[in-house]
């Protein structure tokens, strides 16, 4: 029997420590920890990774705090449109959905697509459609509204066009701090508007891995547009040869470069390790584009990898029934 891990990611970004209050800081902790602590459970009690996985990134998407479900970014027209997908290692079979509307959870819809479809990708109306017919949990739109995510898009949509979550949460803090002569004042990440993405990677007793990765997109967005994320093999991939990935970052860069499948590709051909594969393409694949963020994965072999090319990254992991161990700094 294996020894399970679970190991998950709320966002990277420009993230400093006077950014955050002690408060903020320890708000975080707590929530990535109960977070790890559920899906923990579901490992150590005989659990599969794709339940793990599920769970994690449910839960992720039902916190505020971060731009997945509850609390995502808005787009140009003031809508929400979001994302997610999901990968199970073991039978490489993955499901995705994009731009759906009025979904609580888009992972547990991209997993309906997976295991109720014949499909691997479904978007938009015919993506919320389906979720409708599986029951899943249906939600008015307003459900993800939060006053801090409209008070970034209205700063956004009025001075600068379109940003990436981090940027226009880095924007709203520097016009905040101009406002009250604030003179040297850093460019972190506001605590209350996370880059971009959450995801989970976990590894079973079984030995097999999963993926999951859901988002609620770039604030301003234009309608209609989709990232890496729901992309299998860019922001979501799980193969129990290599290992399992999940991104978060500068989207159209992780879908140009295939970042996700980056990794496992350098693993199965090159024989990198996870960590060497995983430094490769964070480190210097993805910059060379000017693509920034991170990958979290775990391979068969238990090893868990956290890279990140920014200064921070939301994440944490836990293994077997070991204390959950988070992190936000580098």
């Amino acid at each position: 029997m294996n020894t399970p891990v679970i190991a998950i990611h709320g966002g990277a970004g420009t993230i400093t420590r006077s950014a955050l209050s002690e408060a903020d800081e320890a708000n975080y902790h707590r929530e990535l920890k109960a977070i790890l602590t559920s899906a923990q459970a579901v490992l150590t009690a005989g659990g599969s990774a794709l339940d793990a996985v599920t769970e994690a990134v449910r839960l992720l998407e039902d916190c505020p705090l971060f731009n997945a479900g509850k609390g995502a970014v808005y787009t140009r027209a003031g809508t929400h449109e979001l994302d997610a997908a999901i990968m199970d290692g073991a039978t490489l079979k993955a499901g995705a959905v994009a731009n759906v509307t009025c979904v609580r959870n888009p992972v547990v819809a991209a997993r309906a697509v997976m295991e109720k479809s014949a499909h691997v990708l479904l978007a938009g109306c015919g993506a919320d459609a389906f979720a409708r017919q599986q029951g899943l949990d249906i939600v008015d739109p307003t459900y993800y509204q939060t006053e801090a995510r409209h008070q970034q898009w209205l700063r956004v949509r009025e001075q600068s066009g379109m940003m990436l979550d981090h940027d226009a949460a880095s924007f709203t803090f520097k016009e905040s701090a101009h406002s009250a002569g604030l003179a040297g004042a850093v460019d972190p990440i506001d605590p209350d508007n996370k880059f971009g993405t959450v995801g989970a990677v976990a590894l079973d007793m079984h030995g097999n891995v999963a993926a999951a990765t859901s988002t609620g997109g770039i604030t301003n967005k234009q309608v209609g547009r989709v990232g890496d994320t729901p992309l299998i093999g860019a922001g979501c991939y799980a193969a129990n040869a290599t290992a399992a990935i999940s991104a978060t970052g500068t989207g159209e860069v992780f879908m140009r470069t295939v970042a996700a499948y980056d990794v496992a590709a350098r693993m199965a051909y090159a024989g990198a390790t996870l960590q060497e594969a995983m430094e490769q393409v964070v480190m210097d694949v993805l910059p060379a584009y000017e693509g920034r963020g991170g990958l979290i994965a775990v391979d068969a072999d238990g090893n868990v990898a956290l890279t990140f090319n920014t200064e921070g990254m939301y994440r944490g992991y836990a293994r077997g029934g070991d204390t959950p161990v988070t992190a936000i700094y580098k």
